[in-house]
């Protein structure tokens, strides 16, 4: 159940993201949100509100801890991390904002005695390995790949939080592990693979895939702000959809290519810099964490409004309808 529905207020950082924009938009027509401070490196486009503070900067800023405090912040949701990294960032810098810059809002959320820190993880903390159960709950081991960055980094974040969670108990966490997000105008790697004209997939592997939808995503985010004790959930809508029946399904052929000449291919084109991604791309394609929900469901009490295949078929729609 979840608490009594007290004033929040409430600093999301990763403001200007797809979800943080949302996410922005929807509290401040909350009647239960006090305030609202939008953190990003970019400036969220958000309309003005009163109940409403922009505030530009890095989440490695020391001053955040000063932004916490001033505005009397009780509830932090992070949802900044870097998923698809700009062409030259390095591996270092990366590292730096999704784990540096999760301490230093960690640092901030405890130095300015906030109630409750919401953070947006991934199932990619749990690692794409040829072992992980066709099902995968909240109570396996974190493994996120160290040849893939998103995926390393999220665990390194999980284990962080965790530590806190010990250290600090009275802070309030709440961990949602999400699936591939999906929405009207969404646009990442997962997309691209359903944007050319055939859907490439490894050979041997049905890559099933979970889906969110993006309101649902949203949804999730609000509540958590009134739950009343620390927790991690999977966010993914019921069932799941393997590449060969995303390509019937979109009207396009499925390709399934041997793994080593995938892996000897992308390889040649990172090393000439006309691919950001290398070989280990190739792990994330097939053996895909497959996230059940039952949590979710039972015990966090919300059931998303779309199942996997619904929210696919909601984004495909969206797409053909912006193309034509």
């Amino acid at each position: 159940m979840t608490e009594p529905k007290t004033a929040r207020r409430v600093l999301v950082t990763g403001a200007a993201g797809y979800i943080g924009t949302q996410l922005v938009r929807r509290l401040v027509s909350e009647a239960d949100v006090e305030f609202v401070v939008a953190t990003d490196i970019r400036k969220p486009s958000v309309p003005q509100h009163s109940k409403l503070l922009v505030d530009v900067r890095d989440i490695r800023d020391p001053g955040l801890r000063d932004v916490l405090t001033a505005n009397r912040v009780d509830t932090v949701v992070h949802l900044a991390s870097v998923v698809t990294p700009p062409p030259g960032m390095s591996r270092e810098e990366m590292y730096s904002i999704d784990v540096g810059g999760t301490k230093n809002v960690l640092d901030a959320a405890l130095s300015a005695a906030a109630r409750r820190l919401v953070v947006s993880s991934s199932g990619a903390a749990y690692g794409y390995h040829p072992d992980n159960p066709e099902w995968i709950d909240e109570d396996a081991p974190l493994r996120g790949n160290e040849s893939f960055a998103y995926s390393h980094h999220k665990r390194l974040v999980e284990e962080m939080l965790a530590e806190a969670r010990r250290q600090y108990p009275e802070l309030v966490q709440l961990i949602f592990r999400f699936c591939t997000i999906l929405g009207p105008s969404v646009n990442n790697q997962i997309s691209a693979l359903f944007e050319g004209r055939f859907v490439l997939g490894v050979a041997g592997s049905a890559a099933p895939f979970v889906f969110i939808w993006d309101e649902d995503v949203v949804e999730v985010l609000v509540r958590a702000l009134w739950w009343p004790r620390s927790g991690i959930f999977n966010v993914a809508g019921d069932g799941a959809l393997p590449l060969p029946a995303i390509a019937r399904r979109i009207g396009k052929p499925y390709v399934a290519v041997p793994r080593w000449l995938l892996e000897a291919t992308l390889a040649v084109l990172h090393k000439l810099r006309l691919s950001q991604y290398g070989p280990e791309q190739v792990d994330f394609l097939a053996y895909r964490p497959v996230l059940a929900n039952r949590r979710l469901k039972e015990e966090f009490g919300y059931t998303p409004r779309f199942t996997s295949e619904q929210a696919f078929d909601l984004y495909w729609q969206a797409r053909q309808r912006q193309r034509s």
